[in-house]
C-alpha cells in the first residue's frame, strides 16, 4: 500500500505574505549624531553586558554612566553625553538607602544635586525577569517613563533559569532586545566573570556565550595592580583603549566616586607605538606575562603582537620564559621616546 500524496494547496487557499524587503541604497542612513549615548562608551541604544569578577566596581560603574545619562555631565569626567534622559535602575543587591548614598557620593564630586537627578529608582524587593508578570511590569514602568538607559544589576538576581543553558538564557536576553526596539532603549546588564584570566575578557563572562554575543556594547571591569582596568567593545565602532580607574573619595570619605587614572586614548587620536605600549604594560607587571594576557590587555592582532615581540627580545629589550614575557633589568623606560601626551576630553 502507498504512502497517500499530499496535495498541492490551491492558490485561491495561499494567505501568506512576502516578507518585506528593502534594496541597499534604499535603506536610512543613520542620522548623525546618533550614534551614542556616551561617546565611545555605550551606544545610542545598545544593549550589553557590563562585567566583571565581584567587588570590581560594577555598581559604581553602573550608577555613574546612568548618572551621567540623567544630567548630561561627562561620564567619568571625560565621556561626553549625547543623549541626555531619563534613566531608570535596579541593583537587586543593595538597599535602597545605599543607593542613594552612592548616588549622592558622585552628585557631590559632580557638581548636581540629587533632588534634580532625572534617575528612577525600582523599589521592588525581587524582579524576575523570567516571568511574565514582571516582564509586563518593567514594560509598562518604561513606557511612563521612557528613560534612554535602563540598568539592571546583577543579572544573577532577575531569574532562576541555567544561565549556562542558550535555550533558556536566550528568552530573557530576546525580552530585553524586544525592550530596546520597542523603547529606542539602552540597556546595561551587570554580570558576573570569574577570576580567570582570558584571551578575551568576554569569555570570562559566566554562563552562555550568547551573554558575550548579545552586546552591542559591552564593559569589562579587572582589578591590576592597585588600580581596576575598563575594557570596551563595540559592536559597529571603534573602542578607546583599555581605560585604568581608580574608586576615589575626599579627604573626609565623602564624594565615593570612580576616576580615571591615566589620559585616555580616543579612536582617532594619534596611534601609540605598539612596541611603547608593550613597555609600558610589562614595566607595570608583577611578573612574566603569557602573550594571550598581553594580546588582551592591549587588545592588538595576534599576529602583530608575535611580530614585535620577537623584535623587542632580538634587540635585547625583552626576556621570554615558560611563564611569558618580561622586561630585561637592563631596559630603560626613559631611553625609549616617551608617550604622546592625549587630553583626557575632546
Amino acid at each position: 500500500m502507498t504512502a497517500p500524496v499530499a496535495s498541492k494547496p490551491d492558490a485561491a487557499d495561499d494567505h501568506s505574505e512576502a516578507l518585506p524587503v528593502q534594496l541597499a541604497g534604499q535603506l536610512k542612513a543613520a542620522a548623525a549624531g546618533q550614534r551614542w549615548l556616551i561617546r565611545s562608551l555605550w551606544g545610542r541604544s545598545a544593549v550589553g553586558i557590563l562585567g566583571g569578577p565581584p567587588k570590581s566596581c560594577k555598581s559604581y560603574l553602573g550608577l555613574e554612566l546612568a548618572t551621567s545619562v540623567a544630567t548630561g555631565i561627562p561620564a567619568l569626567g571625560c565621556f561626553s553625553v549625547d543623549r541626555r534622559g531619563p534613566a531608570l535602575i535596579y541593583l537587586a543587591e543593595d538597599s535602597l538607602p545605599l543607593i542613594r548614598s552612592r548616588l549622592e557620593a558622585i552628585c557631590d564630586f559632580r557638581g548636581c544635586d540629587i533632588r534634580q537627578l532625572d534617575i528612577h529608582v525600582i523599589c521592588m524587593p525581587v524582579l524576575r525577569l523570567d516571568l511574565q508578570r514582571d516582564q509586563q511590569r518593567l514594560t509598562k514602568t518604561i513606557s511612563d517613563i521612557r528613560p534612554r538607559l535602563l540598568l539592571l544589576d546583577p543579572l544573577v538576581r532577575l531569574h532562576r533559569l541555567d544561565e549556562n543553558s542558550s535555550t533558556e538564557i536566550s528568552g530573557l536576553l530576546g525580552f530585553l532586545r524586544e525592550l530596546q526596539r520597542q523603547f529606542d532603549l539602552a540597556i546595561i546588564l551587570v554580570h558576573h566573570a570569574s577570576k580567570k584570566q582570558r584571551a578575551h575578557p568576554g569569555l570570562s563572562l559566566r554562563g552562555s556565550g550568547d551573554l558575550w554575543a548579545f552586546g552591542d556594547s559591552n564593559a569589562y571591569l579587572s582589578r591590576k595592580n592597585d588600580h581596576l582596568m575598563l575594557t570596551l567593545e563595540h559592536r559597529a565602532a571603534q573602542p578607546p583603549d583599555p581605560i585604568a580607574l581608580q574608586l576615589v573619595s575626599c579627604t573626609d570619605g565623602s564624594a565615593t566616586h570612580l576616576e580615571v587614572c591615566s589620559p585616555v586614548s580616543k579612536p582617532g587620536d594619534e596611534p601609540v607605538p605598539l612596541q611603547k605600549r608593550v613597555l609600558e604594560l610589562l614595566s607595570t607587571a608583577d611578573g612574566p606575562m603569557p602573550r594571550t594576557t598581553i594580546r588582551a590587555d592591549l587588545r592588538v592582532n595576534n599576529n602583530r603582537l608575535g611580530d614585535t615581540l620577537a623584535k623587542m627580545q632580538r634587540n635585547g629589550l625583552l626576556s621570554r620564559t615558560a611563564q611569558g614575557w618580561s622586561l630585561r633589568p637592563d631596559t630603560a623606560l626613559a631611553s625609549v621616546e616617551p608617550l604622546p601626551q592625549q587630553p583626557l576630553f575632546r
